[in-house]
């Protein structure tokens, strides 16, 4: 990444209620749910969609949701390329698990299947 230092902080501070609409929009434009957006960023956090409601209202930074997320024992699986990145290869903590929501968020939009996107056996 150009400045992995800047994009951290960038994400750091950056609110999930701000880009949450965005998800929104871009799967319902596919006619998948919100319910399966919520499913997808369930699987990857282990929030419910109450814990998910709570960030949201409390204008959470994406810092926040994953110190407090219990991110998945298979988000290891996710792979490829999201803006211009290889997921698997993003060295920042941080950045790398926004990048997995951004990458189950875009292949929601493309209408995987959710076994596929939620990498069950």
């Amino acid at each position: 990444m150009a400045s992995q230092k800047a994009t951290r902080e960038t994400f750091a501070k950056m609110s999930f209620a701000a880009v949450y609409p965005h998800y929104v929009t871009k799967v319902e434009k596919k006619e998948r749910s919100v319910a399966e957006l919520n499913e997808v960023i369930s699987w990857l956090t282990g929030f419910d969609d109450a814990k998910i409601s709570a960030l949201l209202e409390q204008e959470a930074t994406f810092e926040t949701v994953f110190a407090q997320a219990e991110l998945n024992p298979n988000a290891h699986l996710i792979k490829g390329v999201i803006c211009g990145y290889r997921v698997e290869e993003i060295e920042d903590d941080l950045t790398q698990k926004v990048r997995y929501m951004d990458k189950l968020v875009d292949e929601l939009a493309k209408v995987k299947k959710m076994e596929m996107i939620l990498r069950s056996d």
